[in-house]
């Protein structure tokens, strides 16, 4: 089984610091699962970001994916989440192993949002699923935004004077006070965090079924920016990027009827997100993108 396994360049090249011993251990996983779940390889492996992906069939002669990550605050609730939200907005887990984090997941097509030529159909359509997620509520044990975005402006302080532009560190600063504005009230529904166009697949038994989440209870507000912040390339395609911005944002709010006020000010706190994590990882200056989104928006 180890010689049948090749481990995906991508994912050595984001896990072989923090997580080699998980990377070492993929192909004695793979073939405990496959033993486990009794379960016949079906093709070469893939992977994401943060996950080896092993195209399986089942006994029964479904055809399946193994999905192997390992265990942290983002991967933990994914089947939760899965299980939650209707079945016919999501993929459906067919099995998991919770100590581990580990899911054998309905097989999708090969197809994203991402692959579909005009990209506000694609924010059309990724807005009215997100109508369908954000109305559940988030189940006990999920990550709760309150406790990100608390952290988030208690780390902000130490992170921010590391920006060497002072006009970014000014701009940082008023991300992170419009945050705090709605930071009493944080919401509770299931958020999927990362819901953006290639976390959308085309499917048999539906249109499009959502994948990946990375959950938390919170405001549905929070949601929006992966959708703004993707297909970069279709935004600057416009000719003007800042207005692009805000028709993809207020496309987003029309279908969803999220407020307006609140979705701007969770968005706020995206981008500080991001902001802290790049300045964290050495980073000094804040990425053009971040700035250009935060200038059509909140400026």
């Amino acid at each position: 089984m180890q010689d049948v396994i090749e481990i995906p360049a991508r994912l050595i090249r984001n896990h072989s610091e923090k997580a080699s011993d998980w990377l070492d251990g993929l192909p004695m996983d793979v073939e405990r699962y496959v033993g486990e779940w009794d379960l016949t390889i079906d093709g070469d492996v893939l992977s994401g970001e943060a996950s080896l992906i092993v195209p399986v069939v089942r006994r029964d002669g479904t055809p399946a994916m193994l999905k192997l990550q390992s265990v942290n605050d983002e991967s933990e609730s994914e089947a939760l989440a899965l299980r939650t939200w209707n079945h016919d907005d999501v993929v459906e887990v067919l099995e998991d192993d919770p100590a581990t984090s580990t899911l054998l997941l309905e097989r999708l097509q090969p197809k994203t949002l991402d692959d579909l030529p005009d990209d506000i159909e694609a924010t059309q359509i990724l807005a009215e699923i997100l109508t369908h997620l954000m109305v559940v509520p988030a189940p006990p044990g999920v990550r709760r935004l309150a406790d990100i975005a608390g952290q988030m402006l208690a780390d902000a302080p130490a992170i921010i004077p590391l920006l060497v532009d002072p006009a970014e560190r000014a701009l940082s600063r008023r991300l992170a006070d419009r945050m705090a504005e709605v930071l009493p009230e944080p919401g509770d529904r299931l958020l999927h965090w990362d819901l953006h166009y290639y976390n959308v697949m085309a499917a048999d038994r539906q249109p499009w079924l959502v994948i990946d989440p990375k959950p938390l209870a919170g405001d549905p507000g929070f949601e929006l920016m992966p959708a703004v912040w993707n297909r970069w390339q279709d935004l600057v395609a416009t000719g003007d990027v800042r207005q692009a911005i805000r028709n993809r944002f207020d496309l987003m709010l029309d279908v969803t009827g999220i407020e307006r006020d609140r979705a701007l000010a969770w968005t706020a706190g995206r981008i500080l997100q991001n902001v802290l994590w790049f300045t964290e990882d050495g980073d000094t200056r804040i990425e053009d993108e971040l700035k250009t989104v935060a200038d059509a928006l909140l400026a």
